[in-house]
């Protein structure tokens, strides 16, 4: 009776349940231990990086603003009539000052973060009051003493509505003697710093900080890390020729976790620390549970083995041939073999009954998964084709601020209405296929915004053969194009230089992007040309809010066009990048029906 088909099941759901589960008990924590320290990295990092945009961001504006107060008329008059040999009146210098502050408190209310600006001079004499003490605080002692130019978290008792601040400082000179006569100082609310910076911690009890060489926390609050934790870790981070990376910390018996980070302003680090038994406590909690899930599991096996291998095998043999019909897709095989089915074990009479529901459910989710995949596909595409990069509109938005305050009303509706083109170009979802000339003409609008951002130091020229306009083509085909053009350009180089171009040849119509980037290697290029263009196709949707980028440019040309698309890449590291786009026209009419934007 060794052989039964009861100790055979006792054996079998043994072997299966049992030993795997406890197996399973020992591996999966392991697993898990490396996956969430591998994406907690990625992810910690990614939130640092994140953070210190947020506060290169900040810390540019800051400085922008003092150099506005810097080179302003006002405050250079200023400076002029404080000068001790000038001979004016006390009125002629209060009339100058207010004018100074009028300008200081036009550029607080206007700028997004709350800033606020003081122009001191060297003797205490400031537009918000004089500061007999300024030479003993702490921050102008950094500045003077270190070259500090940006202040740890402190009290401006002069701007007292504001709480702490941290601030940029900026020599006050005068702009044609050079000569310094004080400072300017942008307060920046700690607030705005510390509230990004709350979204960095990691665990339930991980910590995260900005500190300064001497490991000082720069904003406000006290640094609960370990002492000798944060002077080892500073002292490795100092030592390391990385700009950011992940350290490890042993301290009474406890594994530290320390992520930093290298900032350029003020020297600072940012740094965000967790406990291994902090990150892996659920882990270790998973590992226990896991192993009496195991025991529970064994005696189960042992009494539902017993339980279940009397009347279950004849009605789970024909349950397995119909499921052996429907794995061939004879659904109506198996609907003619399922009343042939009978148990009188309630389960499996369940089982049986569930079953025959499946088919039916099966049968109709087939018939119509297909055509509602099709729309949530169209969907999701165009979605895809909505999007404008949040960074660039972020940018370009900034750029009509700065003009507006600084009172060029012209251009700030020049880049208004060229943003609107845009927008109304990328709003439209009536048709996915617009004409060439259409889509040159909203590269044209995104260039000009290129042109008022970058103004010298850009240079795009724009050819277009008339014959071309009216090809038919998918959106947003040139703009990832253009957009690495510009992007890859600027990484190493002060100036861009890009040029646009389409081209009837025969039956051929070309569009070239050409850039004098930094171009790619002959590796990179040979494993763009020898990607699988059908496993491509299947990403086409997955940008999630990045550019479309390269590849799903060409791949999706190549949905469209099928045979009749070609591309050419030609690239010399350190001189440039050429992309040419090739489409076959069959017919003589390349005209399509499309809608003018603007």
């Amino acid at each position: 009776m060794l052989f039964s088909l009861r100790n055979r099941l006792f054996i079998v759901f043994t072997c299966l349940l049992t030993i795997p589960l406890i197996i399973l008990s020992i591996i999966i924590p392991s697993w898990f231990t490396s996956i969430i320290e591998e994406q907690t990295q990625d992810l910690t990092v990614e939130a640092m990086d994140q953070y210190s945009l947020y506060i290169n961001s900040v810390t540019t504006q800051a400085q922008d603003l003092g150099k506005q107060v810097l080179v302003n008329q006002a405050t250079q008059q200023w400076l002029k009539l404080e000068n001790k040999d000038a001979k004016i009146s006390k009125g002629q210098s209060l009339l100058q000052k207010n004018q100074l502050k009028t300008l200081l408190s036009s550029i607080m209310v206007n700028n997004s973060n709350g800033m606020s600006i003081s122009v001191v001079l060297n003797d205490g004499e400031g537009t918000w009051g004089n500061r007999p003490d300024l030479h003993q605080m702490d921050w102008f002692n950094d500045f003077t003493k270190n070259e500090q130019r940006f202040a740890k978290s402190h009290i401006d008792a002069y701007l007292p509505a504001q709480g702490n601040v941290n601030s940029y400082i900026l020599p006050l000179f005068d702009m044609n003697t050079f000569k310094t006569y004080g400072i300017i100082k942008v307060n920046i609310p700690s607030a705005l710093l510390e509230t990004a910076l709350k979204k960095i911690t990691i665990g339930r009890r991980g910590h995260a900080y900005l500190i300064d060489q001497q490991g000082a926390n720069v904003l406000q609050g006290k640094i609960y890390t370990p002492k000798k934790v944060l002077i080892q870790s500073l002292t490795k981070i100092k030592n390391s020729q990385n700009q950011k990376g992940l350290l490890e910390t042993d301290y009474n018996g406890e594994d530290y976790f320390v992520f930093y980070q290298k900032l350029s302003m003020g020297n600072w680090f940012l740094v965000s620390e967790v406990t291994k038994s902090d990150l892996f406590s659920k882990v270790y909690f998973l590992q226990r549970n896991l192993l009496l899930t195991s025991g529970i599991v064994f005696l189960l096996t042992i009494v539902a083995s017993y339980m279940l291998s009397s009347n279950i095998v004849s009605p789970l043999g024909k349950l397995a041939k119909a499921m052996r019909v429907i794995e061939n897709g004879d659904f109506s095989g198996a609907k003619r073999l399922m009343p042939t089915i009978k148990s009188n074990n309630n389960e499996v009479g369940y089982l049986i009954k569930v079953f025959d529901h499946t088919v039916d459910r099966l049968k109709t989710l087939i018939e119509t998964e297909y055509e509602t995949n099709i729309r949530r596909k169209d969907a999701e595409y165009k979605a895809l084709l909505l999007q404008i990069n949040p960074h660039f509109l972020n940018n370009t938005l900034e750029i009509i601020g700065g003009l507006a305050v600084q009172g060029k009303n012209k251009e700030v509706m020049n880049v208004s209405i060229y943003l609107g083109r845009m927008m109304r170009y990328s709003l439209n979802t009536q048709s996915d296929v617009v004409t060439l000339g259409e889509e040159v003409n909203y590269i044209r609008s995104y260039t000009d915004i290129l042109k008022v951002r970058y103004e010298d130091d850009i240079t795009i020229r724009i050819e277009e053969d008339p014959e071309t306009k009216t090809l038919p083509i998918i959106k947003f085909i040139l703009q990832p194009l253009v957009e690495n053009a510009v992007k890859y350009s600027f990484s190493e180089k002060a100036s861009a230089e890009i040029f646009i171009k389409t081209q009837k040849i025969n039956h051929q119509v070309l569009i070239m992007v050409e850039d004098r980037g930094i171009g790619m290697s002959e590796e990179v290029i040979s494993n763009l040309l020898s990607e699988d263009t059908k496993s491509e196709t299947t990403n086409v949707l997955k940008s999630k809010g990045r550019s479309i980028g390269l590849r799903n440019v060409l791949s999706r040309l190549g949905l469209y066009y099928g045979k009749n698309f070609s591309y050419q890449i030609e690239s010399e590291k350190n001189e440039g990048t050429r992309i040419t786009l090739c489409i076959n026209v069959d017919r003589g009419d390349l005209h399509v029906e499309g809608t003018s934007y603007g």
